[in-house]
């Protein structure tokens, strides 16, 4: 017995540092290069520790909520984002002068992985060898050239705004998804577009990048912005982590960019492939066909994952809704205050709400938009339920209090079930509207047919959007059979009871 608690002793003295390491969360933003980056992050850290990734969590704002909320512990960033759109520096400072500044906020960064990423203009060769253009001032002399810039870029403190004043650019661009503009350039539908300097297809499709003329944009040094505490949560796998500094040159970047767009190999396997060391990713054929994708392993977590968002978001949404609704049609002076509250949280964009409660909830992922997509159901449920009551006949009140019921059982014996048809419509149309919405859920973290629509996305695939969009469609329509068939239930229920005699 003493020899098996010596063993048992030593053994435990000799567990590896994973053991005593903190999970740690790495995040990425909605563009290829960033998802890349997060899973070698979390692949190197998954050596040591439990590592998550949680890939495509929309633009610069949202993710860095998402750090600062402690719902992620660090995500692939560049230098000059940080100086400009996270600090607001109005010139642009050096490391130390961030260090310091992020440290206020409980945030550092490090590890320069050994390539820069800089935002440029760019235009197909043809159209710019055509007009004489090799430098973003020569834009000025073209002002009814069509620019199609990403949604992003037109809002950064680094980007349009300050771009077009630079340069007295007096074009009205239009706002395009990164991952759909290569295909618009080319195309001919736009003529102007911004780009990232590591991305794949500037040369694949033969474009021009502009000369910054004025040196406008900063430097966009790839980093690594991360949770202070981080390092001390999980020491070994930041360790790990650390040692990415400098192994990711320009070429390699590149590279990796094109296997995932133009090669058709997986995120996961292009970082498995880095982290092993290997020269190059290991060979794929071209992206597997539709049937493939819709069919693929991750189906059933995903459906999983959408079906839960939507059925407990519309039942919370009832046991919201449904008080309420009866609030507003039993007492007057509350209808227009509830009708006009629901209404507005209706308005609000899903992206913009879904964003703003990660600070208040602290945290990504399901909380954040189960909470959304509750507030999103709220109006055709409360709307109905309102409806409902008032439609039922003025004497039908009178015979329950004839009956001597109360308030409470007049409500739920004889009102609430004659109200039920137009109640269950209402819910019908709150069901349709989550599966729809939850979709964008994908975009904080919170899984779903999303995160294949935000693959799609981030790498213009078309087949890999309708492997995710086909199934959230599919499960519209069902929702909707399945209410409708409850509805024409509810509809004949009254004609097969017998009459009293």
């Amino acid at each position: 017995m003493r020899a098996c608690a010596l063993a048992l002793v030593l053994a435990a003295m000799c567990v590896p540092a994973r053991a005593t390491d903190a999970p740690l969360t790495v995040g990425s933003k909605r563009f290829t290069e960033s998802y890349i980056l997060g899973e070698i992050v979390a692949q190197t850290a998954a050596r040591h520790t439990r590592a998550e990734h949680k890939p495509g969590l929309g633009n610069t704002a949202v993710v860095l909520e998402a750090l600062k909320a402690g719902a992620i512990d660090v995500y692939p960033e560049y230098l000059g984002t940080i100086d400009a759109e996270i600090l607001k520096n109005p010139q642009p400072t050096d490391l130390a002068t961030m260090r310091r500044q992020l440290a206020a906020i409980g945030l550092g960064v490090g590890v320069p992985l050994g390539f820069q990423n800089t935002y440029a203009l760019a235009m197909t060769s043809e159209r710019a060898t055509a007009l004489g253009v090799r430098r973003i001032g020569d834009l000025a002399k073209h002002p009814d050239l069509v620019f199609g810039l990403s949604h992003e870029f037109l809002g950064r403190a680094d980007g349009w705004p300050g771009l077009a004043a630079r340069y007295r650019l007096p074009h009205q661009p239009t706002g395009i998804d990164h991952g759909i503009a290569y295909e618009a350039l080319a195309s001919g539908r736009i003529a102007v577009t911004d780009i990232y300097s590591t991305d794949a297809k500037i040369a694949s499709l033969g474009l021009t990048v502009l000369d910054d003329d004025a040196q406008y944009f900063p430097r966009y040094d790839a980093v690594l912005l991360y949770r202070l505490d981080a390092a001390d949560r999980a020491p070994a796998a930041w360790r790990a982590i650390a040692a990415l500094e400098g192994r990711i040159p320009p070429a390699r970047m590149i590279a990796m960019n094109g296997d995932a767009e133009l090669r058709g190999q997986t995120f996961q396997a292009i970082a498995k492939a880095f982290v092993a060391q290997a020269d190059v990713a290991p060979a794929a054929p071209a992206r597997s066909g539709f049937w493939a994708r819709l069919f693929a392993d991750d189906l059933p977590r995903l459906t999983g994952q959408h079906l839960t968002l939507v059925l407990v978001s519309v039942t919370a949404a009832l046991v919201i809704g449904v008080p309420l609704g009866t609030l507003a049609a039993q007492r007057p002076a509350f209808e227009q205050p509830v009708m006009a509250v629901v209404g507005v949280l209706q308005t609000v964009p899903s992206l913009a709400l879904f964003a703003m409660l990660i600070p208040l909830l602290g945290r990504i992922g399901t909380a954040p938009a189960l909470v959304a997509l509750t507030l999103y159901a709220l109006l055709p449920i409360v709307r109905n339920v309102h409806a409902g009551l008032r439609e039922i006949p003025p004497g039908i009140h009178d015979a329950a209090l004839a009956l001597g019921l109360k308030p409470w059982q007049r409500w739920r014996l004889v009102e609430l079930p004659l109200a039920m048809p137009v109640i269950v419509a209402g819910v019908k149309t709150a069901a349709v509207i989550s599966v729809g919405t939850a979709t964008i859920a994908a975009f904080i973290g919170a899984g779903g047919y999303g995160e294949r629509i935000a693959t799609g996305l981030a790498l213009n695939d078309h087949a890999t959007l309708l492997a995710g969009a086909l199934p959230a469609a599919a499960m519209a329509l069902l929702t909707q059979a399945l209410f409708e068939w409850l509805e024409r239930r509810l509809a004949r229920r009254p004609a097969q009871r017998p009459a009293r005699q």
